[in-house]
């Protein structure tokens, strides 16, 4: 018997391989996909005609600890400082717009919060 924690994750997957169908990174606008731990919360923009990852940030990387500081931070405020980090460095490599790809996640909560502030950081989707 499978257990829900496993359920839980094969839903996911479902869910992520029907929304991959539509959502595909092109040169011209590649594609934002967001992942999400327990603790921590991954993003990245990959070009899938090049097969390569453009930009990427998280939780764990120096310039998101700087935009969250020192103090305490709820997952959605570090999810916010992830989109605000990620949408500055696409931007200086020239990329303004992108497909999201929520990764099969609802969009709520901590992938909202992302989606929200790379919109507010510049990005287009």
């Amino acid at each position: 018997m499978k257990g829900r924690s496993s359920a839980r994750r094969i839903g996911r997957q479902r869910r992520r391989r029907r929304v991959r169908k539509t959502v595909y990174g092109a040169t011209e606008r590649p594609r934002l996909s967001v992942f999400r731990s327990l603790k921590h919360t991954y993003a990245q923009v990959i070009d899938d005609e090049k097969g390569e990852t453009l930009v990427s940030a998280s939780t764990l990387s120096d310039d998101v600890q700087k935009e969250l500081g020192n103090g305490d931070h709820t997952k959605t405020d570090a999810s916010k400082a992830v989109g605000k980090v990620l949408a500055r460095m696409a931007l200086e490599k020239g990329i303004k717009r992108v497909s999201f790809d929520r990764g099969g996640y609802l969009y709520h909560g901590r992938v909202q919060a992302l989606a929200d502030a790379a919109r507010e950081g510049g990005l287009e989707f």
